[in-house]
């Protein structure tokens, strides 16, 4: 088309060969683009659901390697705070014991009797009520014959001396 119309234009031919073929090249341009504008409709449907189809598989690969990696996260930090909590817990733990036995040696040194010495005297208190316990009914038991032979002489002079 453009030789054309440099050839044309190097014959300087009239203007009415130039506004002709002018004339027919505006016409292919035109029908060349009603031929590009139909063929894009045409193939526009098949690219549009092509270009769907392949979104739909590129979000789904996507979300899938997404949820994998969150699921990995989460397991590692769950992991992450499961140690942090078991040494939290064991400092925890030490620190609970050395303020026990601070307490424990601030107390004994000011004669303040610990839990152990208690249970240790309530024991021995209890052992010693039993054998108190155990004397009484001894004690109970000899008394009664003793009185009870105490009581007859005890009239028997009595009644000799009312005699005399």
């Amino acid at each position: 088309m453009v030789k054309k119309l440099q050839k044309l234009s190097a014959d300087r031919n009239t203007g009415t060969q130039l506004a002709g073929t002018v004339k027919d090249s505006a016409q292919q341009i035109w029908l060349a683009g009603l031929g590009a504008f139909a063929k894009a409709q045409e193939e526009g449907g098949k690219v549009f659901e092509t270009l769907v189809k392949e979104g739909l598989s590129i979000q789904r690969k996507t979300q899938s390697a997404a949820e994998e990696k969150i699921a990995e996260a989460t397991n590692r930090m769950t992991t992450l705070a499961n140690d942090i909590s078991a040494r939290a817990t064991g400092r925890w733990d030490k620190l609970e014991n050395i303020f026990e036995d601070r307490v424990a040696k601030a107390l004994n040194a000011l004669g303040v009797p610990s839990a152990k010495d208690i249970a240790t005297l309530t024991a021995r208190i209890d052992e010693l009520g039993e054998n108190v316990q155990k004397l009484s009914r001894k004690s109970a038991a000899s008394k009664v014959p003793a009185e009870r032979s105490a009581k007859p002489a005890a009239k028997r002079t009595t009644s000799r001396t009312a005699a005399r």
